[in-house]
């Protein structure tokens, strides 16, 4: 295919997926589901699953070997661009917020669905090699199998947050603050899972161990300083900081993805690092990344749909869908609303509380695609996952009606203390 035709295709194929995702969204958000429902759809829906098993099997012809390679580029720079906004987002004050109550809830709601995820994996051996033979088995599978179970997805649960009124209540700062906890830890185990799996080019494990932690330490203790100092020299240069937020977020996913993990780290760790204003983010920087990343997120879904097969489940997959399932539910649902119960939440808010961790959208679907990337799991296993958070999403809207509207607002905590939280995420 020559350029000027691969050029062509990926022109109209963004058109065509920002048209049907923005469609499929829409409709999701009137049915009371957060828009990355219907994005997901949409990737599905042009990918092997719908459009190709129609005449013509238009999915190849839409989307060629020739122009997936551009395609995916674009949508990790998407995905580098969201783990920035999603680091960048968390708020250390918030953390504090949320005080005990958020540990506990973040503690059990990381542990119980991990430990429960990697026994089922190490009881019933058998059921995962009939899914996936290939790659069940060892460190990185258990590890990444333990971090699939227990992720949330904090910012379609901060977007719930505030669409149903529970912003500023106890369930929702604890719900907040548990979610952030729980997506630092979980990333971490996942970075644990990916070194030395030798699926991507890097040096050996305990290099890259010690050269990850030069360059974290570096990034906090020398980059971060030095941007707040030059960033604070004169109220001019605040229209560089977007230049300079997306250098670093693109500049960092070089350098974790020159250590053969995934780029999306590096992009999670320049938000981190990147100086806010007043202790909060500056929404002069925020709201371009997020718009950029929004515009671009579909082509995640599609890159993401294009893996996807519903056709290639079995009976065995179907088996080990149900399993995975109930253990990534109630291993939220149970431990989440337990802690909350002993951290002193009334029944009502610690109900909340336990529905909004269950909520794994999109952010589970960024650990699934950085697993399948790395060889770390099958097509197979990938599609079954990839059902479990969507039904984990769409779960969370109907669980939080039947638990009731919110309870009133936490004395001492003002709405205004989800600050950036709160804001219409077009990406979510």
């Amino acid at each position: 295919m020559r350029t000027e035709t691969v050029v062509t295709v990926v022109i109209g194929d963004v058109a065509l997926i920002v048209l049907v995702s923005w469609l499929l969204g829409a409709a999701a958000r009137r049915i009371g589901q957060p828009a990355v429902i219907g994005q997901i759809a949409a990737g599905i829906a042009l990918g092997p699953t719908l459009l190709g098993r129609l005449p013509g099997n238009l999915t190849d012809h839409l989307f060629p070997q020739e122009v997936l390679p551009f395609l995916t580029v674009l949508s990790q720079v998407a995905i580098v661009l969201f783990m920035f906004v999603a680091g960048y987002e968390i708020d250390p004050r918030q953390l504090r917020r949320g005080g005990r109550a958020a540990a506990t809830v973040a503690l059990f709601g990381l542990l119980v669905p991990a430990g429960l995820s990697a026994g089922t994996v190490q009881l019933l051996p058998g059921l995962y090699e009939a899914v996936d033979p290939q790659h069940s088995g060892g460190r990185s599978f258990l590890l990444f199998m333990a971090v699939a179970a227990s992720v949330t997805a904090l910012p379609v649960l901060v977007a719930i947050v505030r669409e149903r009124g529970l912003a500023g209540t106890s369930a929702g700062t604890v719900a907040t603050a548990a979610a952030g906890f729980m997506d630092v830890a979980a990333w971490l185990v996942l970075a644990a899972a990916l070194v030395g799996t030798g699926h991507a080019p890097g040096p050996p494990w305990a290099v890259t161990l010690l050269l990850l932690a030069v360059f974290v330490a570096g990034l906090f203790l020398v980059v971060r300083p030095v941007l707040g100092w030059w960033l604070r020299r004169s109220r001019a240069l605040l229209a560089n900081q977007v230049t300079i937020a997306l250098a670093l977020a693109l500049g960092s996913a070089w350098v974790t993805a020159s250590l053969g993990l995934h780029p999306v780290f590096g992009g999670l760790l320049a938000g981190l690092a990147m100086p806010r204003r007043d202790g909060v983010p500056d929404a002069d920087v925020l709201r371009p990344m997020e718009q950029s990343a929004g515009l671009l997120l579909p082509l995640f879904f599609v890159t993401t749909g294009l893996s996807f097969n519903i056709g290639s489940l079995d009976g065995d997959s179907g088996l080990l869908l149900a399993l995975i399932v109930a253990v990534a539910t109630v291993g939220k649902l149970v431990p989440a609303y337990t802690a909350a119960r002993l951290s002193r939440l009334d029944p009502h808010g610690s109900a909340l509380v336990a529905a909004l961790v269950n909520t794994r959208g999109l952010t589970e679907l960024i650990v699934l695609n950085v697993a399948l990337e790395s060889g770390v799991i099958g097509p197979e296993l990938f599609t079954v996952l990839v059902l479990m958070a969507l039904i984990t999403t769409f779960m969370t809207g109907p669980l939080l009606s039947l638990i009731g509207r919110p309870g009133t607002p936490e004395p001492g905590v003002k709405s205004s203390s989800l600050t950036t939280s709160q804001r219409k995420l077009t990406i979510e």
